[in-house]
């Protein structure tokens, strides 16, 4: 069955090793093919902009879900996952989802449970500045 996606003017997709940029026009794709990886511009996560722990964790299963050779991310992502878990303990139903799926072999699936896990993050993030702005006022 074939992927449909349609590109807004000047969005990026990532198609296997591929960066494609459209151009000034919608376009729609079908996409056909098993197991090539696929990511669209809102999905995409860089070094520049994977600014906290969450975000460098999907960042790394990002990196597994796009390579040849998954696990050589491997490394990076556990190291990433236990100073998570050192930081914020109520980060656990997250990351425990999102080995079960890169164990399993669904890592397209983890990349969305560490999307769970950035959200997760904010709404730590905002209760901290929360608490700070309660303690200065």
């Amino acid at each position: 069955m074939a992927l449909k996606v349609e590109l807004k003017p000047h969005e990026r997709i990532i198609i296997g090793a591929c960066v494609i940029t459209n151009t000034d026009q919608r376009t729609k794709l079908l996409i056909e093919g098993e197991k090539i990886p696929i990511l669209r511009e809102k999905d995409i996560l860089t070094s520049a902009t994977a600014d906290t722990p969450a975000k460098l964790i999907y960042l790394a299963v990002q990196l597994m879900y796009l390579s040849p050779d998954p696990q050589a991310h491997h490394p990076t992502y556990f190291s990433l996952m236990r100073d998570m878990l050192n930081a914020a303990p109520s980060s656990w139903p997250f990351i425990e989802g999102i080995n079960n799926h890169i164990l399993n072999g669904e890592v397209y699936l983890a990349l969305k449970e560490a999307k769970k896990l950035i959200a997760h993050e904010d709404k730590l993030l905002q209760s901290a500045r929360n608490l700070q702005t309660a303690k200065s006022a």
